[in-house]
């Protein structure tokens, strides 16, 4: 399987009009896509919580990726392609069969002892992590903020547009892009024929070596 996309969405604009435009856009994708689903307002509501009932991170962590499979079954019900899939082999035999599938990650991210059990990891470096994970994957993220063609990965952490966990996670070889608010009304076209919505996001290094050439 090649040229698969992996979509992070779901948790900014869950409780706004883009989401069913979003999943409208993703179902027109000529391309395999992975859809990744971000926690949204269950992930908030482990947040509010936890100071009131006192639970460690490690607990609000699995409760947050909970979370994110809760909207998982949200986009899957909202879309006529979309499953619902655990790990690789589900991901790749639901692409195969023509499928959307959405990540369920708990099974896979809860037994990595790579990833981080606090709120230094959120949906996007999972997607990140996921992405790299599949042959030759790369990761779109959708937001609900639209960002200067020149932004990069380093300049994406540190104003905190991702969490801090994402540039350890994201494998060197994945091309990342960023699909803002502006992007969304020719999601569609540019997925139906083949194309990633939204621009690219350098690395730092290789934005200074394209500027030095």
């Amino acid at each position: 399987m090649k040229d698969i996309l992996v979509v992070k969405f779901g948790g900014s604009c869950a409780a706004s009009s883009d989401l069913s435009r979003w999943v409208a856009a993703i179902e027109q994708a000529r391309l395999p896509i992975v859809v990744v689903p971000g926690g949204g307002p269950f992930a908030n509501a482990v947040r509010r919580y936890q100071p009131r009932m006192g639970y460690g991170d490690e607990a609000a962590h699995e409760m947050a990726i909970l979370a994110m499979e809760q909207c998982g079954c949200a986009l899957a019900s909202l879309g006529k392609r979309m499953v619902k899939a655990t790990d690789e082999a589900a991901i790749l035999a639901a692409l195969e069969r023509g499928h959307i599938p959405v990540w369920m990650p708990r099974h896979l991210v809860l037994s990595a002892p790579e990833i981080a059990r606090d709120w230094s990891v959120t949906s996007d470096s999972l997607a990140a992590w996921l992405a790299g994970r599949l042959p030759g994957a790369r990761l779109c993220l959708c937001k609900q903020i639209d960002l200067p063609e020149n932004a990069t990965i380093d300049a994406l952490a540190g104003a905190q547009i991702v969490d801090e966990s994402f540039t350890d996670l994201l494998h060197p070889s994945t091309q990342v892009y960023v699909a803002g608010p502006a992007d969304l009304s020719l999601a569609g076209l540019r997925l139906a024929e083949g194309q990633i919505p939204g621009h690219p996001v350098m690395r730092r290094r290789a934005l200074v070596a394209a500027n030095a050439g």
